[in-house]
């Protein structure tokens, strides 16, 4: 049985979207099929069994994370 979901993050605008997306295409590929829709990047998770999109989704929740946090010590220190 083939099981799919979907993960959107919302950012501030298309530009950090973009950004995330970018960022993320590297650890992405062959997984996930992603794009970004104004300021949301959405994820489409597809896998055969729950415990594979579950590991998957962590890993993309977590490699975001750390996008974010970069961005916004990059923001900071841009000043």
């Amino acid at each position: 049985m083939k099981i799919n979901a979907v993960i959107k993050f919302k950012y501030k605008n298309e530009e950090y979207a973009k950004i995330a997306f970018e960022s993320l295409k590297p650890d992405n590929i062959g997984y996930i099929k992603s794009f970004v829709d104004d300021k949301y990047l959405i994820c489409n998770l597809s896998g055969d069994s729950i415990g594979t999109i579950l590991s998957t989704a962590d890993d993309l929740i977590f490699c975001e994370m750390m996008v974010e946090r970069t961005s916004e010590l990059i923001e900071l220190y841009s000043d």
